[in-house]
């Protein structure tokens, strides 16, 4: 089964989102507008309940963290998705590092650039033509995220929470 770890920004930005994300994001109606943390990864019933353990730990030692956007952008040429981009604060960074150091069976392995979708699967003249009105809406936001939460993916390709982790690090 799919997996991933990823943290849901408040209403006001889900909403925010997905009025772009209706239009320019085919995945719209399977996952919540979020940010992920940890990308794809395979495990089996079992595996999981040790992973769902790991993760605890790991949340246990981090404080909750400021998610700030402040820009529209794009990670053309590469692929035709345009996000808000999120500042990689110390805190997302370390909290990143910390998940990334449990082993699991990754399906993709990117850099990882803190973002919430809202288009994607364009092809490159649509991406050209929404990308520079996008980029002029802005997108400031910044909100405390306080859990994360393991997704995992049903038979559908649609996206359901498993287990929700509260950052409750050491004052």
């Amino acid at each position: 089964m799919k997996y991933g770890i990823v943290a849901f920004p408040s209403k006001k930005v889900q909403d925010f989102a997905n009025s772009y994300r209706k239009r320019y994001d085919p995945h719209y109606a399977l996952i919540t507008p979020h940010m992920t943390i940890k990308g794809v990864f395979e495990a089996d019933e079992n595996e999981i309940k040790t992973i769902a353990q790991k993760i605890a730990e790991v949340v246990k030692e981090h404080k909750p963290f400021t998610l700030k956007t402040a820009k529209v952008s794009s990670f053309a040429p590469v692929t035709n998705a345009i996000y808000f981009k999120v500042e990689p604060t110390d805190e997302l960074l370390s909290l990143h590092e910390d998940l990334h150091s449990i082993r699991l069976n990754d399906l993709e392995n990117y850099a990882f650039v803190p973002h919430i979708t809202i288009a994607q699967k364009m092809n490159a003249s649509e991406h050209d033509d929404i990308y520079p009105q996008l980029k002029m809406i802005g997108a400031e936001f910044e909100e405390e995220i306080d859990r994360l939460h393991l997704l995992y993916q049903l038979e559908d390709g649609s996206w359901t929470v498993y287990e929700t982790f509260r950052l409750s690090g050491a004052e």
